[in-house]
């Protein structure tokens, strides 16, 4: 990203090319919010078609000569791409360009890099960053590729700048991994403490900007950072959920949200985190029902969640932001079934913001735990007290 994506927002021409695959985003528009949310300023957009991507340029040379004159004409600083482009395609587009060039990957990348505040999150998304920039040294560090080896200096002999930098990247990368196996061991005394206290385990999962985090602080009075935004949150926060019907409380963990295209090194740098959805009992699946893409988005999480192996845990269905449905689109019921992956799983409708439906939902899961867990003697904590918090940010 540019440097002053940091202070004022980089004028940012963003591209998209459709390949015929289903479900390209043709207005370009999560692309421009992931850039709001990575303190990039979209300028101008541009969209075209092709059949397969050029090996050297993605777009070909023609269309690399459109998006320099596109970008000139609107004082763009950056062009940002909505795929994955290689190393060499992005190296290959910024000497025609004369611009940096960026892709969607990186820019997720980013913004975990911005937002991550407990210790275990800025250690996965550095990870994630690191593995990453590692096979674009070439890109951004072509001019280092001299002999720097010999006697007195860093490196063996005859060793380039290129491949010491490389050498302590990837020493960098296992440093980190190495780190995240202690941050995870810590984690599994906390998960032994809640299972023999009998805990019942919910996670809140879904697409990015659904509400997750609005409900979770509706739920449990908790002040967890909630905006109209991708990637408001992105650490794991679990709090306790007393449910009046059920006579006990339950665990409930709000977690990062997925995306579309959500880089794999991201997912599997995430795991830890993540693994607090995989250990559920139950997965409140969130879902922003005033979007007319919300199919696509659920078909997103689930992709997510075999990744991370949590497709087996049983789902509740939350369809959100009910005050934003237009009439015509307003549910006849309030709670029924909605046929997930061939399954009937049962879906509320609720809007975390007005707070209508909260009843509703605490009245359904107070049902599945009832029936998940034997009787139990009653629980003795003050059912006032919603806003205990177990430590996850291991600082």
């Amino acid at each position: 990203m540019s440097e002053s994506s940091s202070h004022t927002p980089a004028p940012t021409l963003l591209v998209g090319v459709d390949f015929g695959l289903p479900h390209f985003d043709a207005d370009l528009q999560e692309l421009g919010l992931l850039a709001e949310s990575g303190g990039l300023k979209p300028v101008a957009r541009l969209t075209c078609k092709r059949k397969a991507p050029d090996p050297a340029l993605f777009v070909g040379s023609g269309k690399a000569d459109e998006i320099k004159a596109l970008a000139l004409m609107h004082g763009a600083v950056e062009v940002l791409f909505d795929q994955a482009l290689s190393p060499a395609q992005q190296r290959n587009l910024e000497r025609p360009i004369g611009l940096p060039v960026n892709d969607r990957t990186l820019l997720i990348l980013e913004i975990f890099a911005q937002r991550a505040r407990s210790h275990e999150g800025r250690l996965q998304g550095d990870l994630a960053r690191q593995q990453y920039l590692s096979a674009r040294l070439v890109r951004r560090w072509s001019h280092l590729e001299r002999q720097s080896g010999g006697i007195g200096l860093r490196g063996g002999p005859g060793e380039t700048q290129i491949e010491l930098d490389r050498r302590m990247i990837n020493d960098s990368i296992k440093r980190i991994k190495e780190r995240l196996v202690k941050v995870k061991k810590q984690r599994n005394p906390q998960r032994r403490q809640r299972e023999r206290r009998d805990t019942f385990n919910i996670s809140l999962v879904g697409y990015t900007n659904a509400g997750k985090s609005t409900l979770f602080n509706a739920l449990v009075k908790a002040r967890a950072y909630a905006a109209d935004q991708l990637f408001a949150t992105l650490d794991t926060t679990t709090r306790q959920l007393y449910l009046g019907e059920a006579g006990r409380s339950v665990s409930l963990s709000d977690t990062v949200g997925f995306i579309r295209d959500l880089p794999h090194g991201l997912v599997e740098a995430f795991q830890a985190t993540l693994q607090e959805a995989t250990e559920a009992d139950l997965l409140l699946h969130v879902v922003d029902a005033a979007n007319h893409d919300f199919p696509e988005q659920m078909a997103e999480v689930q992709k997510v969640l075999a990744e991370i192996g949590a497709d087996k845990v049983p789902q509740l269905l939350v369809f959100n932001k009910l005050d934003a449905l237009p009439p015509e689109r307003a549910p006849l019921l309030m709670h029924d079934q909605y046929e997930l992956d061939g399954v009937a799983v049962p879906r509320v409708f609720l809007s975390a913001q007005a707070g209508t439906g909260l009843d509703l939902l605490r009245t359904t899961l107070s049902d599945i735990v009832k029936a998940a867990l034997p009787p139990s003697a009653p629980d003795f904590e003050d059912p006032r007290d919603l806003t205990r918090e177990y430590p996850m940010d291991l600082t």
